[in-house]
């Protein structure tokens, strides 16, 4: 484990230094007080702060460049038109699609989730058809596919996870049966930390004909995704989870697929042409892109994307690792704290709670002292009834935090029991 000197540098896995308190200049909402304390904010697994350049790019959009775009012939819709379709190029480069036509803006990862399962659900699953998702799923990932198995009569399964958090494997590969039609499973738990062997867990399913959608909305500011590398069939993303805005996420899904789906949504400028008698529809990807868009953000996750790659998804990967090392030996350490998964395989996301004080109490003192955690069941209440706690709290790093707020938290968590005598 490295000491408190990796505050102001980590070696990155590229070879290069990753200078901590120089990006942390280039967040500007991490330069405040709360409550007369310096902030500390952990709460990067629900939504990650802003680079200033991503801000930039957002005021940019609107002072200079604001206008619709596909259908204009105007400078300013060319521009906006320009700048929206470059960063779809980005996001393929970034997940290593094949091909632009494969990624689909969305709101987010609970969208493309829902587009999936309207599209592709209501037209490939039927009823006695099975979908296999595991015992971590965000709520994301569950309620689609229950609202499906209602209206088409299909039956939900769910792969178990052991004591530590970590994806009964064996118990997976004998759900998957030839009633399989989906696998819809997380990357990383967005309230565990548990990175899922997401590789072995494809190329299972597809030995047996059965497509994959991964819930990446954790993976995308932890480690490098290659869409291709893991030959799934559905990505989905969120912009706000890896330092862009929100409201504004991704599906990837294989070509292929995505032509035999219909379309989601109806409206403008997912049609080719429309009269009373019929309408035919776009091609990809505007064929799940109807109406006016969400252009001002996806330029802006453009920008982001562009940050995380300067600064390096490897170099991150390993201040993060450092960094949930020292987080799990120092609060793991402390008497009357448990941590709620342990898995071998993590990102940096801790949970934990009090012996004696709920998960609420703990996170409104911490906040007291400037630390912001997040309290309560994080969207996957099977994952607490798994644990037998009503709630955690949980404290998620990003690559802007540093061993000093660590200690911080630690001394803060110190408060919380003296208050309560835990």
């Amino acid at each position: 484990m490295r000491s408190a000197s990796t505050d102001k540098e980590a070696q990155g896995g590229t070879g290069h230094t990753l200078d901590v308190e120089a990006l942390r200049a280039d967040f500007p909402i991490l330069h405040q007080r709360v409550h007369g304390k310096p902030l500390v904010y952990f709460d990067n697994a629900a939504t990650t702060q802003k680079p200033q350049a991503v801000i930039d790019t957002l005021v940019k959009y609107y002072r200079e460049q604001n206008a619709n775009i596909h259908r204009g012939v105007h400078y300013l819709s060319e521009l906006a038109t320009y700048e929206y379709e470059k960063t779809r190029g980005k996001i393929k480069l970034f997940l290593n699609a094949a091909d632009t036509r494969e990624i689909i803006f969305v709101r987010g990862t609970t969208e493309g989730i829902n587009l999936v399962k309207d599209s592709f659900g209501r037209k490939f699953i039927g009823a006695g058809d099975e979908i296999v998702i595991s015992a971590m799923e965000h709520h994301s990932n569950i309620v689609p596919w229950q609202l499906l198995c209602e209206e088409k009569g299909c039956i939900l399964r769910v792969v178990p996870i052991n004591d530590r958090g970590e994806l009964d494997v064996e118990a997976y590969e004998a759900l998957v049966n030839e009633k399989t039609k989906l696998v819809s499973m997380v990357y990383i738990s967005n309230s565990l930390g548990t990175i899922n062997p997401i590789k072995r867990i494809i190329a299972f399913a597809h030995a047996r004909g059965v497509p994959v959608l991964v819930d990446g909305a954790q993976a995308t500011s932890h480690l490098t995704v290659d869409v291709r590398n893991l030959d799934c069939d559905f990505f989905v993303m969120s912009g706000h989870k890896v330092f862009g805005p929100t409201g504004i996420g991704v599906l990837y899904g294989k070509m292929h697929l995505l032509e035999s789906m219909p379309p989601y949504q109806a409206g403008g400028d997912m049609i080719r042409s429309v009269t009373f008698e019929k309408t035919t529809f776009n091609e990809l990807p505007y064929k799940f892109e109807a109406g006016t868009p969400n252009v001002a953000d996806v330029i802006a996750l453009g920008t982001a994307l562009d940050y995380v790659q300067k600064v390096g998804l490897s170099a991150i990967g390993d201040h993060e690792n450092n960094l949930l090392r020292y987080a799990t030996k120092k609060i793991g350490s402390l008497e009357g704290v448990r941590l709620i998964g342990t898995a071998a395989e993590k990102a940096s996301v801790l949970s934990f709670v009090l012996d004696t004080v709920h998960a609420h109490d703990v996170g409104t003192i911490l906040d007291q002292e400037g630390v912001a955690i997040r309290t309560g069941h994080h969207c996957t209440q099977p994952v607490m009834a798994r644990f037998g706690v009503p709630a955690t709290a949980r404290a998620s790093f990003a690559f802007y935090n540093t061993i000093a707020e660590i200690d911080v938290l630690t001394e803060g968590i110190k408060k919380v029991q003296e208050v309560f005598q835990a």
